[in-house]
């Protein structure tokens, strides 16, 4: 009987993963330069690890996320532009997080004429805990805003200037309990969307040196 998945099994797993990945040479991806179709080509094979080894409810399009029993995401990336995007929810994710972790792999493709294999080199692998999916320049600058005595008139004219996709009376409730329940600094650069856009650079520059960012490879 497979025993149970639990995100520190994940975490280890993904470790082991990137390090065997990253040496792995893969006819399928020679010549292929779509990110999306590396995207998938990654996660089902790691999803098919994990698989063989452990009990868990996998994720659908329904659900949202790749893992909801353990409330993570898998976002695969190239070093070259390091993002991907996710569902909108409300522009509260934007200061409150996504409401889910991230298990992020950021890869370098590189192909070889001789063999005709493509291969992915994994060049970090990150853990981005819910608490710290915000956006970072929203996020700081709530928290810079009600270090300096700001009222509920100083934060909707902030959701203003960052064009927070609310409505008036959104704003109102958001701003009353930015007031009361200040954000955490979150790390990833959430770009206004009808899907979010998440950006990776600064998660990649501080995994392993802040609270709640883990470098797992």
């Amino acid at each position: 009987m497979p025993k149970p998945l639990t995100v520190q099994l994940l975490q280890k797993e993904a470790t082991t993963f990137a390090k065997s990945e990253s040496k792995h040479a893969e006819p399928s991806l020679f010549g292929v330069t779509d990110g999306k179709a590396v995207g998938t080509y990654l996660e089902h094979k790691f999803q098919t690890v994990l698989q063989r080894r452990y009990a868990y409810g996998r994720g659908n399009s329904a659900k949202g996320i790749d893992f909801p029993e353990l409330g993570v995401d898998i976002k695969v990336t190239s070093i070259r532009q390091p993002q991907s995007s996710c569902p909108f929810k409300s522009a509260r994710q934007k200061i409150y997080g996504l409401g889910y972790s991230l298990l992020v792999f950021v890869y370098d493709k590189r192909d070889d004429e001789k063999t005709r294999t493509g291969r992915l080199d994994i060049q970090h692998t990150i853990f981005v805990q819910k608490e710290r999916t915000a956006d970072f320049q929203t996020t700081s600058g709530l928290l810079r805003l009600i270090e300096n005595k700001a009222n509920r008139d100083d934060i909707l004219a902030f959701f203003q200037e960052r064009m927070l996709p609310v409505d008036d009376v959104e704003a109102e409730t958001l701003a009353d309990e930015v007031l009361r329940n200040p954000p955490e600094v979150g790390y990833l650069t959430v770009s206004n969307a009808l899907q979010w856009r998440l950006q990776y650079g600064r998660v990649i520059e501080q995994a392993g040196k802040v609270g709640g960012i883990l470098r797992l490879v």
